[in-house]
C-alpha cells in the first residue's frame, strides 16, 4: 500500500514538473509589461507577443507618428531642416517632458526633431505639428489618418504629445507599426540614434539645453538605433526600441512596466530573443529586373519586369527549411502600359505553403502604337528579312 502511494505521489511530481514546460514552450520568459511585441523589421512577422492587441495609453510613444508626418513633409519638400519655427503660446504651455521653448522664440525644424528625438519634449512636438499642419488640431487629424492608413485599428490620438487622455489610446501591436513606419524613413535615424547633442532655445537664443536620450538601450544594448520612450503615472514605463545586427533588425514594444529599469531588462529580453533565434533573409529587393517581356500594339516592343517591393523572410536559425520562388505573369501585355502597373508576381514557398507575395510591374509608361509607328516597324521587319 505505501508503495502504491509513493508512486502515485511520483507520478504527479513527474506530471506537475512537465506541465509548465508545455504551457510555456512558446514563451521562452516572463514579461512584466502589461503588453509586449517583437515583430521583425523587414517582413513585419511578429515572434513574440503578451496581450499585443490590449489598448492602453502609449505615453510619449506617440510622438513617433509626429516623427512619421514630419519625415513625410520633410521629404516631400513641404519643410527644411533649416526652417525657422516660430513657437505659439500653445507650444510654449505644454507641459510635463520639455525643452522650454519660448512663445515668440524661434527654432530650427532640425532642433525640433532633436528635441522630441532625445528629450521627448511636448512643446516642440506641439510646435512640429503647428509648423506642419498650420494648427495643433489639423495635425492630430493628420496622425489619426495616417493610423487608419497603417492599420493600427487599436489606435486613437486625443493629443500630439501622449499626456494623460483616457480615451487616448494604442496596442503594442499598432505601435509596433507605427515604429516600422518611422524607421523606413532614413532621414531621422540619425536624431533616433544619437546619444546627447544640445539645441538653443528663448527669444534670444541665449539658453542652451543639454539633451540626453531617454533612451538608453541606445547607449547601453549593441546594435540599438531607436526609437522611443513614455511615461505617465497611467500609462507606466513605456519603451519602442529597435536594434540592428548584421542585415536584421528587430522591433520591441513595452507597455505598462513598473519602472524603467524592468522596462529596459524586458526590451532587451525581447531583442537578445530574436537576435540569437531568427535571421533576415533577402529574396529581392525593390526595383530587381526579372526579366523583360514583350509588349503588343506598343510604341515600344519590350520593357523590364521589376519587383515592387524588397522581399524578405524570418527564418530560424537553425531551420534547414528550404525556399522556392515562383514568377507568374501575365500571358499578354498590351499597350497602353502605365508606369508601375501589375504584370504578375512572385511567390515564395516553402513545401507547398505560401510566405510571401510581392507584385511584379513595369518599370516605365509604354504608349500604344499608332497606324504610323505599326506600318515603320512593318518595313522594318520587312527590310530585315
Amino acid at each position: 500500500m505505501i508503495k502504491k502511494i509513493f508512486n502515485i505521489i511520483l507520478i504527479l511530481l513527474i506530471t506537475i514538473s512537465i506541465l509548465p514546460i508545455s504551457v510555456y514552450a512558446d514563451e521562452p520568459f516572463e514579461i512584466d509589461g502589461k503588453s509586449a511585441l517583437l515583430m521583425d523589421f523587414k517582413s513585419g512577422k511578429v515572434i513574440y507577443e503578451k496581450n499585443s492587441n490590449e489598448k492602453l495609453e502609449p505615453a510619449s510613444i506617440t510622438k513617433i507618428m509626429v516623427l512619421i508626418l514630419a519625415s513625410e513633409a520633410l521629404e516631400k519638400g513641404k519643410i527644411k531642416l533649416e526652417d525657422s519655427v516660430l513657437i505659439s503660446e500653445n507650444a510654449a504651455s505644454m507641459g510635463g517632458s520639455q525643452v522650454y521653448l519660448e512663445a515668440g522664440g524661434s527654432n530650427t525644424v532640425e532642433e525640433l526633431f532633436k528635441a522630441i528625438c532625445l528629450r521627448s519634449a511636448n512643446d516642440a512636438a506641439v510646435a512640429m505639428g503647428e509648423h506642419i499642419s498650420g494648427s495643433e488640431e489639423a495635425f492630430l487629424k493628420d496622425m489619426n489618418k495616417k493610423a487608419k492608413e497603417l492599420k493600427m485599428k487599436d489606435t486613437k490620438f486625443k493629443n500630439l504629445t501622449g499626456l494623460p487622455d483616457p480615451d487616448h489610446l494604442s496596442s503594442a501591436y499598432d505601435i509596433a507599426l507605427m515604429g516600422r513606419e518611422l524607421l523606413k524613413h532614413e532621414i531621422v535615424h540619425k536624431w533616433l540614434s544619437m546619444w546627447t547633442t544640445s539645441i538653443k532655445v528663448g527669444k534670444d537664443r541665449d539658453v542652451i539645453q543639454d539633451l540626453v536620450n531617454t533612451n538608453k538601450l541606445i547607449r547601453f544594448y549593441p546594435g540599438a538605433n531607436g526609437i522611443k520612450t513614455g511615461f505617465t503615472q497611467d500609462a507606466g514605463y513605456c519603451l519602442a526600441a529597435s536594434a540592428t545586427k548584421d542585415e536584421t533588425t528587430f522591433i520591441s514594444v513595452i507597455l505598462g512596466s513598473k519602472s524603467s529599469k524592468i522596462r529596459n531588462a524586458d526590451s532587451k529580453k525581447l531583442l537578445d530573443y530574436g537576435f540569437s533565434n531568427y535571421e533576415s533573409i533577402a529574396i529581392n529587393k525593390k526595383g530587381d529586373v526579372i526579366d523583360k517581356i514583350s509588349i503588343e500594339k506598343g510604341k515600344k516592343e519590350e520593357a523590364k519586369i521589376i519587383v515592387k517591393n524588397d522581399i524578405n523572410l524570418l527564418a530560424k536559425k537553425d531551420s534547414k527549411e528550404k525556399f522556392k520562388k515562383e514568377i507568374k505573369i501575365l500571358d499578354t501585355i498590351k499597350a497602353p502600359i502605365i508606369k508601375g502597373q501589375k504584370i504578375g508576381e512572385i511567390v515564395i514557398k516553402s513545401e507547398d505553403e505560401i510566405l510571401e507575395k510581392e507584385d511584379l510591374i513595369i518599370n516605365k509608361n509604354i504608349e500604344k502604337a499608332n497606324v504610323i509607328t505599326m506600318f515603320t516597324k512593318l518595313l522594318e521587319n520587312l527590310v530585315a528579312e
